[in-house]
């Protein structure tokens, strides 16, 4: 029976296995460790941040990670301690099976330096497997006859310890026919056989039953057993033979499966039962019974299931031929699998930057990668390329790693996603391949400032614009993004003719739209030189100016205006003088007239509008010289009256009048007399007014007198019939004042409505002058007749004259 394995306590071996020492080269990259098996979960391993020569809490700072191809994490890193630890239990069996050293590789990546550390730590064995058979019991059978020395082969145990801990020794429990012979294998593996020691007799003891062990070298010792039965046959002379006793066949690992490998060949001379041989694998391990099959007859080897260079690269196998009566031989076969390119190399992306800022240096990482392919020679070896146009390169690290750079700076603008294939190919015929894309995003950084597309620009506004009118627009164009690229604009600061530029114009700060804040008059400013600034809104910002000239159009809304001559003040009229003897075009005058406006609109033509003697003179149409169209003649006036109009050329069209007087004389002394009573020319327009006032006074003046003289011949009939009653009588010493109160009225009536016309030649209108009423002098007739006062003839003489001064006032008024 198998002896129990015994498992052996993590205090017992952690510590004389840490003695051995850590192995740390943090310059080289590589930093190595060893360890038991089956060590806890958690398990201490080494100090990783110390080992780096960081601080524990400094681990997730620098984004310390473990990374690993193709298997299970066996590790991990304790974030408080900086540790390695195990993430569970570990078994060396399991994963390096029967090699005499376990090491187990990976890599630590450090993410903000994309630095790769290789870490080595191997896998110390400890005796926790015992010896196994792979059959509780065997059968051998044997002749009656064999000779002493004759060999049976015996099954094999097998330890999955290595080193001291593997199988070392064989045990044969005590027994008189036969011994124990452990044979090495070409394999390395001990092979037990039993060695018969005396001749059998089957009539006395046809059945041997005895017992063998394994025992392994570890401390304790580990063993297991099983139980042979050895029967004792008739007698069989001769024993097979293989020819050759060797046999190596080499295959390329994609064959198809149930191909034939070879035919092994073994001999026996005897007949019957003991002729016959049956082949069989000697070491039936699982590995080669589930990949190959032997036929027991015609020891044909075939393939079971595909074979795998990247999995076992040779096979090692000893097929034994046994005759019926139990003699047997044993001839070594070996398999080598050769490599076919039938694995596409494979890109594994361990860290990877998927945005990086514009003005990132030449030599930033932006992925760490490692390549892997399953075939080996040629076929595995790798070659790795991106596109030569990108300013990127691959840099090879350690492990099969490489680094993706950058060789320049980037630009955004210029380029704002990549999209970086990555291929790799292996050297295999034919070669294999296999791309990785690996996308990239550059991040805007404030390096343009706004750009106009123009260096200036200039604009026109009419004159007498309204407030708030759309003046111009400029766009400026950032080729960076987001806020780097959203754009404002402004007005610099500036003043013009004592008064800040923004009280002139405005700019909407999103749209760039100018406007303007007041209605421009070009007569007062013609144009405006501004500067607009359009920043964005990177951090910081960048600006740039762009000049505005802007000119204001002129507009015709200003008439002409004459200088000369000029119009008088003081109602005097200003004279030229044309002597008689004047012949035609002679230069009497000119007319001299401005206009504030420019351009056409200040383009003057004179024309004469207007004369007292039509032909006499004319008016130079761009000169305004007056100037005598014909020769003067006896008859023509003294005084010649000229209305000159200036006209500008503007739509529409502006005018300004002005009236020329000339008089017509050979010497100056000649004319001062008529010109001491000239008066000023008379306007068509005057004169029919004047004789419409004329008319109506004359009208009312007649209705007036007519109204006078009836009132009168009433009062002198009174007046003479008081006469005679005076006559009559002399008692009448005096006459009642009453009597002439009608004279009084007459008198005070004249004065109330005594009126005045003035009449002037040089006005459109005429003047009535209306005095105030004054009733003073008015007696009331009731008065009369209460206050009897005689009337003396002084007073009568008195009142004759007084009532002829008011007809001669009237008359003259």
């Amino acid at each position: 029976m198998a002896s129990p394995p015994r498992r052996w306590a993590c205090g017992e071996l952690l510590l004389p296995f840490m003695l051995l020492g850590t192995l740390c080269q943090p310059g080289s990259g590589q930093i190595s460790y060893s360890m038991p098996e089956e060590l806890d979960k958690g398990s201490f391993v080494g100090n990783i941040a110390k080992d780096l020569g960081l601080e524990p809490r400094e681990l997730a700072e620098h984004g310390v990670r473990i990374i690993s191809r193709g298997r299970t994490q066996l590790f991990a890193l304790n974030p408080r301690s900086g540790s390695l630890v195990t993430a569970g239990r570990i078994d060396r069996e399991e994963l390096c099976a029967q090699s005499p050293l376990c090491v187990v590789n990976f890599n630590i990546l450090v993410e903000n330096k994309m630095k790769i550390i290789v870490v080595e730590v191997e896998i110390i064995d400890i005796n926790d497997n015992f010896p196994r058979f792979r059959d509780e019991e065997l059968k051998v059978k044997v002749n009656e006859n064999a000779a002493a020395g004759t060999r049976l082969v015996l099954p094999f145990a097998r330890d999955a310890d290595v080193g001291v801990n593997s199988l070392r020794s064989y045990q044969l429990s005590s027994n008189l026919h036969f011994s124990l012979d452990v044979v090495s294998g070409t394999d390395g593996q001990k092979y037990p056989e039993l060695v018969l020691e005396q001749p059998l007799d089957r009539e006395k003891e046809t059945v041997h039953d005895l017992l063998l062990t394994a025992l392994d070298g570890g401390d304790p010792v580990l063993s297991g057993t099983t139980h042979i039965r050895v029967t004792v046959l008739d007698a069989n002379d001769n024993a097979p033979l293989f020819t050759p006793s060797e046999y190596s066949v080499s295959v390329p690992e994609n064959i198809p499966v149930g191909t034939r490998l070879l035919t092994l060949t073994a001999t026996d001379p005897d007949e019957g039962i003991n002729g016959k041989l049956t082949y069989s694998f000697r070491n039936e391990e699982d590995k080669i019974s589930e990949t190959f099959h032997l036929d027991s007859n015609l020891g044909e080897i075939s393939t079971l299931q595909p074979l795998d260079y990247e999995e076992s690269r040779f096979y090692l196998m000893e097929v034994v031929a046994q005759d019926g009566g139990a003699l047997l031989a044993s001839a070594k076969v070996v398999v080598t699998v050769q490599d076919v390119n039938d694995n596409a190399p494979e890109v594994i992306l361990t860290s990877l930057t998927s945005s990086l800022s514009e003005d990132c240096l030449p030599g930033t990482v932006i992925a760490l990668f490692s390549v892997h392919d399953g075939d080996s020679g040629e076929n595995g070896e790798i070659a790795c390329s991106i596109p030569r146009n990108l300013p990127f390169k691959l840099e090879k690290s350690v492990d099969n790693y490489y680094h993706l750079l950058t060789t320049r700076n980037l630009d955004r603008e210029e380029t704002s996603d990549y999209n970086i294939t990555l291929t790799v190919i292996d050297h295999g015929t034919p070669p294999l391949s296999a791309e990785n894309h690996i996308p990239l995003k550059v991040a805007d950084v404030n390096d343009n400032p706004p750009n106009f597309p123009q260096a200036s620009y200039s604009t026109s506004l009419p004159e007498n614009n309204p407030r708030g009118v759309s003046i111009f627009s400029v766009t400026a164009h950032d080729p960076d993004s987001g806020d780097n690229a959203r754009v404002t604009y402004s007005l610099a600061e500036d003043t013009f003719q004592g008064a800040p530029l923004s009280s002139y114009v405005s700019i909407n700060s999103d749209t760039g739209v100018l406007y303007a804040l007041r209605s421009f008059d070009y007569e007062q400013l013609r144009d405006l030189q501004l500067w607009v600034t359009a920043s964005d809104n990177g951090n910081p910002p960048l600006s740039s100016n762009v000049s505005l000239s802007l000119f204001v159009l002129d507009q015709n809304d200003n008439a002409p205006e004459i200088l000369y001559p000029t119009l008088p003040t003081d109602g005097s009229t200003g004279v030229e003088l044309a002597p008689r003897s004047a012949e035609p075009g002679y230069l009497v005058t000119k007319v001299v007239a401005v206009d504030k406006d420019s351009g056409q609109n200040a383009w003057l033509s004179y024309r004469l509008l207007k004369a007292s003697e039509p032909g006499l003179f004319a008016v130079g149409l761009h000169t305004g010289e007056v100037r005598t169209a014909r020769t003067l003649l006896d008859r023509d006036a003294l005084k010649q009256s000229l209305i000159v109009a200036v006209e500008d050329h503007g739509q529409p069209p502006l005018s300004a009048t002005v009236t020329v007087t000339v008089a017509v004389a050979d010497r100056i002394p000649d004319i001062l007399a008529d010109l001491g009573s000239m008066k000023t020319p008379i306007d068509p327009e005057d004169l029919d007014l004047t004789f419409y006032l004329v008319v109506a006074v004359a009208a009312v003046s007649c209705v007036f007198l007519a109204f006078v003289i009836v009132l009168l011949a009433l009062r002198l009939r009174r007046w003479h019939k008081s006469r005679l009653l005076q006559a009559e009588g002399s008692r009448l010493a005096s006459v009642p004042a009453s009597h002439f109160v009608g004279m009084d009225g007459v008198r005070a009536f004249l004065q109330t409505y005594s009126h005045e016309v003035s009449l002037t030649a040089d006005s459109r209108k005429s003047h009535l002058i209306f005095p105030q009423p004054n009733y003073a002098d008015t007696l009331l007739s009731e008065e009369s007749c209460e206050k009897s006062e005689p009337l003396l003839m002084s007073d009568k003489v008195d009142a004759n004259k007084e009532e002829r001064r008011v007809q001669v006032s009237f008359l003259f008024r």
